[in-house]
């Protein structure tokens, strides 16, 4: 089929790599030209190295060129890929040290709250840049897919004035989705349904075997990274439905066997594991009703409940995975293996390429939508769209995460409804810190930018208004460099406005704190005691391991 795919951002070891694995696991799309385009030619031509080895060793025909032109990259590509993370990692630490400083403690900061709203300040000028290059050179009709957060606000940004067809990609819900797999799994086998013995080898030991999750049909909506199960079926048994919560059969034959079906809530509870690392995700599954898709760290710092007092921080979270809501956690685990990889590159570069196949593939959703769209082989994946009465209690235009369908035909995704109250409110409170976000990057408003901070659930629980100002100046101060969309002018204004507060001894009180839960960030010396471990935070994509290998 010979498609040009451009991805935007192409440094990114972990994205990069797996997407272009992916996509050649596709028979038909392994001759596939890759147009790979990033600021830092350093880390454009490490990684494109290692993805010529790769296909080089899989003898594919598929072609590999770099450039740090991006426009020149995007021309005549089929398709855009962004996997960019705007201001790197100097900036990342921006977003979680400035906060923490007021109280605001993060375990990942890259969605919503006071880091994530500074991270769409930064990222939707890059991204309404790009989208001018595809609308200019990229062929027509050409499809926007993006990985980066914060993944709503970006794609609404991108839909809206890029004027650019932007598909938002995250793997939350295929992450919970396994979730769900093993807590049905794991009640299966103790009441004798299933074999002790029955399914795949599991995601955590390769000695046990697991259902897969494709055998539990599952119904998930709601926004990004607070999306929801609202229905739960396996062997015609229903664990929750968008009406009712909890299940309509009290009993059922499963397998010749007669048993009580449980809830949600029993079904998590029971489970081995998830008890001690998902405590947020549980709770809000007893009071809601349903199951969040996102992680405990991160559904910790979109509500205002769990981390607003810092003496009950450490009661909802674990310190097993820096995902289960260690402090700035994500920043951590991305320092450390960028850190590494640039350390050990030359072994990467020594290793023996491993044979590309389909057994190899991801779970990530850009190789199937694609190979859909050029073969017609159908696929259903949960995809970040724009509303346009999908959900019919939250607001057309803003970005939902909904189930969608593809082929040759396109994107088609269905209508949902009503997502059930509680699950409508939490998400409507964010929709709309979200459009406040997006409208602040996109016109340079720095208003609006502190409204959206004041209008965060977590931010506003701890911080008073004058704190938010304050903060909101700081971190504008801060990370002027990567903010072309703001005037000089008003971030001076900030700037002076900070300075007379300190004069006059108005300046809020800070708070001296190197948060709740803040794990050391091991120095190479430290990571090269398990090198095993190092090398996969390093190559991986999902850092959160939250996806299995299809």
């Amino acid at each position: 089929m010979a498609i040009k795919i451009a991805m935007i951002g192409a440094g990114s070891i972990g994205f990069t790599l797996r997407l272009m694995q992916d996509l050649l696991s596709v028979p038909e799309l392994q001759d596939t030209t890759f147009a790979l385009t990033d600021i830092s030619e350093r880390n454009l031509n490490m990684v494109a190295k290692l993805a010529r080895r790769d296909i080089a060793g899989s003898k594919f025909p598929a072609k590999v060129i770099t450039t740090t032109d991006r426009r020149k990259a995007i021309a005549d590509a089929d398709y855009v890929i962004c996997v960019i993370r705007q201001g790197g990692l100097d900036a990342f630490a921006l977003d979680i040290d400035i906060p923490l400083k007021y109280g605001v403690d993060q375990c990942v900061g890259d969605t919503l709250c006071a880091g994530g709203i500074m991270y769409a300040q930064r990222t939707i000028a890059a991204m309404l840049d790009f989208c001018k290059d595809i609308r200019e050179v990229a062929k027509p009709g050409a499809l926007f897919l993006n990985y980066s957060n914060p993944m709503a606000m970006n794609t609404w940004a991108c839909n809206k004035y890029g004027k650019v067809n932007t598909v938002g990609l995250c793997h939350g819900v295929q992450g919970a989705h396994w979730q769900i797999a093993e807590c049905i799994d794991h009640w299966a086998k103790e009441v004798g349904i299933l074999d002790k013995n029955y399914g795949e080898p599991s995601r955590h030991n390769k000695d046990e075997r697991r259902l897969h999750r494709r055998e539990i049909d599952v119904i998930a909506a709601g926004i990004n990274h607070q999306t929801w199960f609202l229905q739960v079926q396996w062997k015609g048994v229903t664990f929750c439905s968008p009406t009712n919560p909890f299940p309509s059969q009290k009993e059922a034959t499963i397998n010749g066997k007669t048993v009580r079906i449980p809830d949600m809530v029993e079904l998590f509870e029971k489970h081995l594991k998830w008890p001690g690392s998902e405590k947020v995700r549980i709770d809000v599954l007893k009071r809601f009703g349903y199951y969040s898709t996102e992680s405990n760290g991160h559904l910790s710092e979109y509500v205002p409940w769990y981390r607003k007092r810092t003496n009950e921080i450490t009661k909802w979270i674990d310190m097993g995975s820096w995902i289960n809501g260690e402090t700035g956690g994500y920043l951590r685990v991305c320092t450390e293996g960028r850190n590494w990889f640039h350390t050990d590159y030359p072994n990467w570069l020594k290793e023996k390429p491993k044979p590309i196949t389909a057994a190899g593939r991801s779970e990530e959703h850009g190789s199937y939508i694609i190979e859909s769209l050029e073969t017609g082989r159908p696929y259903r994946g949960h995809f970040n769209v724009v509303n346009q009465g999908h959900i019919t209690n939250l607001p057309n235009g803003c970005i939902i995460e909904i189930p969608g369908y593809v082929d040759k035909n396109g994107i088609n995704m269905p209508v949902v409804g009503d997502l059930p109250l509680g699950c409508a409110a939490t998400c409507s409170a964010s929709v709309r810190v979200q459009e406040m976000g997006m409208e602040a990057a996109v016109h340079g408003e720095v208003n609006l930018l502190k409204l959206a901070m004041l209008h965060d659930p977590l931010t506003g629980a701890v911080c008073n208004t004058e704190e938010v100002w304050q903060m909101a100046d700081e971190m504008l101060v801060a990370q002027r460099k990567w903010l072309p969309n703001f005037k000089r002018s008003d971030i001076d204004a900030s700037a002076k406005s900070l300075a007379a507060h300190e004069k006059a001894g108005t300046r809020v009180k800070l708070v001296k704190t190197e948060g709740a839960a803040r794990v050391h960030t091991k120095t190479v010396k430290e990571m090269a005691a398990d090198k095993a471990a190092a090398r996969k935070n390093a190559g991986a994509a999902d850092k959160a391991g939250m996806t299995k290998t299809a």
